[in-house]
């Protein structure tokens, strides 16, 4: 016979509240979200200079990622010019620059104020939880944001400038040529950044499907060469076709895999740890 150490049930420590009262309490919650995300929407609206040069620093042909790679390739003595040109970038819109400005005032300082945000998320959902769910609920949602933020670092480094360049001169025929708006250089910069941050999260989905008893290290060790495959053709998919890409893309992609086998061993090791004989 097992059981576990830990034999006193964990304690809620919350007051019952009314429907009402929990209405009133998200509409305060939501409230100060708000307030937050507008003062610092606001204050990023005032470093339109700041906020537009780190924006459009990978339209350049000295961004540092660029300078980094040809500086490798170099010591092997290999001369290059890969992504010595600058994209430029129009717009055909009376509104579109002012429009532009807005949309990333507000996604910096929605990042800005997000670790508030999930403060006051948790804050309000604490009440209803457990002891113990409330110290898990802390540590997966600090490894959430945490991987997103990485995510979006070699989003912002590796993927987004390679894909701008790739995409941008890309074209069907000589006759064809490219003009790229502000407005769509944006977007793709937001949507591959968010991209980026959800794939990110490989670790802490595996981590959870391991606490919900649905796999374990043993399977992910036996499937591990069936997921380097996945995660190349992940890669191949959010990437441009160009190796190199590819490569750079799909090493993070497997060393998150990596840490999701090692997260997943050590917690089913601690669930065993939590069981003695008697």
């Amino acid at each position: 016979m097992f059981q576990r150490k830990n034999k006193t049930q964990p304690k809620k420590h919350k007051t019952e509240l009314t429907f009402e009262e929990h209405l009133d309490e998200l509409r305060k919650m939501l409230m100060k979200v708000s307030l937050c995300v507008v003062f610092f929407m606001g204050l990023i609206f005032c470093f339109k200079e700041t906020v537009f040069g780190f924006l459009l620093a990978p339209c350049q042909s000295d961004f540092i990622s660029f300078r980094i790679l040809r500086e490798l390739i170099g010591k092997f003595g290999i001369e290059t010019n890969i992504y010595t040109n600058n994209v430029e970038l129009i717009t055909t819109d009376i509104s579109s620059q002012f429009m532009a400005h807005l949309s990333a005032s507000f996604y910096i300082g929605l990042l800005l104020a997000s670790p508030y945000v999930l403060y006051e998320l948790m804050r309000y959902i604490t009440p209803a939880l457990y002891d113990n769910e409330k110290k898990y609920a802390s540590r997966i949602l600090v490894a959430v944001y945490g991987l997103f933020v990485l995510g979006m670092v070699i989003s912002y480094l590796v993927l987004f400038p390679v894909s701008c360049r790739f995409l941008s001169s890309y074209n069907v025929s000589p006759d064809v040529k490219a003009l790229i708006s502000l407005d769509s250089y944006l977007s793709l910069f937001v949507s591959l950044t968010f991209l980026m941050g959800l794939v990110f999260q490989l670790p802490v989905i595996a981590i959870s499907l391991a606490k919900m008893g649905l796999i374990n290290s043993s399977l992910m060790t036996n499937y591990r060469k069936h997921a380097f495959i996945l995660i190349v053709v992940l890669a191949a998919i959010i990437t441009p076709p160009d190796i190199l890409t590819l490569i750079i893309v799909s090493i993070p992609l497997y060393l998150l895999y990596e840490v999701s086998v090692l997260g997943v061993k050590w917690l089913c090791e601690k669930n065993k740890e939590q069981l003695m004989p008697v």
